[in-house]
């Protein structure tokens, strides 16, 4: 998949729509996982699976195709989500999430679904895998990109910014890589700003040499305009800070901060939500 294509955001959206159905029953279906940051996440992870990646989900793995790494491995759902509906898996998989014998582990696990490109989950180090499969790339001289999603709790880690350092310093060399912070302002204990203060995020990575752009992660129109920014920059690595709200899509979630951030939702909840998701 890949179009050059201007969006139409308005099947965009529709997919967006179903996506966060979807994350919605398959979590409610284990009676666990992580809702609020699969939801944050929705609308990226649409531009990204749905338009901006070169990818091919009947050849997954294409030398050339575009890689995606969830630093954020808990917020899975949401990448099940788009995996499946782009036509990886069969979405009747769904349900499966968090069982034993199934590929749709709690946390992404390239053992159980090859088509994964890291198993991830332990905060802090999807971007230095990232790194590492970017500089692979370069030198095997494909002419692909990586894209890595961060949380913005998960940027409490030491290794992110050890990583942020090294991938900065390496300027032009590194300008296939993408990072994307699923900023959402709330993790397991509380907010952000509460816990570990991490503003000014958009100075920070600018003091570490990347290009930053900052965007409304829900907004599609902002999301694609900041991939094709990341595109056309050439001389360094780019890091897009979405700003976005805890389980977006969903007004008791939305309203919730870090309540929802690994509760599934109970019976009434999933009928309410599903609802609000209507179309």
């Amino acid at each position: 998949m890949s179009q050059h294509a201007a969006p139409d955001f308005t099947a965009l959206r529709e997919t967006a729509r179903e996506m966060r159905r979807s994350i919605l029953k398959m979590i409610h279906a284990a009676g666990s996982g992580h809702p609020g940051g699969s939801l944050s996440s929705t609308d990226l992870l649409t531009m990204l699976y749905f338009h901006e990646m070169r990818h091919d989900p009947k050849n997954p793995a294409k030398a050339d195709r575009d890689r995606f790494i969830l630093s954020k491995g808990h917020g899975v759902p949401a990448l099940y989500a788009a995996m499946g509906l782009s036509g990886y898996f069969d979405t009747a998989l769904f349900p499966t999430l968090r069982r034993l014998d199934s590929p749709l582990q709690g946390h992404p696990d390239r053992r159980k679904m090859p088509a994964l490109e890291a198993s991830t989950g332990s905060l802090g180090q999807g971007l230095s895998v990232g790194i590492g499969v970017a500089h692979g790339l370069k030198l095997d001289k494909i002419d692909a990109r990586v894209f890595v999603m961060l949380g913005d709790g998960e940027c409490d880690e030491g290794q992110v910014w050890e990583a942020a350092m090294y991938a900065g310093n390496q300027g032009a060399a590194l300008n296939n890589l993408c990072c994307i912070v699923d900023a959402n302002g709330a993790q397991l204990d509380g907010y952000v700003k509460e816990i570990m203060p991490l503003e000014p995020q958009v100075d920070k990575w600018a003091a570490f040499n990347w290009n930053v752009v900052e965007i409304d992660g829900h907004s599609l129109e902002e999301v694609h305009e900041a991939f094709q920014k990341a595109k056309a920059t050439k001389t360094s690595p780019t890091v897009i800070i979405a700003r976005t709200l805890k389980g977006k899509g969903v007004s008791f979630m939305e309203s919730a901060g870090a309540k929802y951030h690994g509760i599934a939702p109970t019976d009434e909840e999933l009928k309410t939500a599903l609802a609000e998701l209507a179309g």
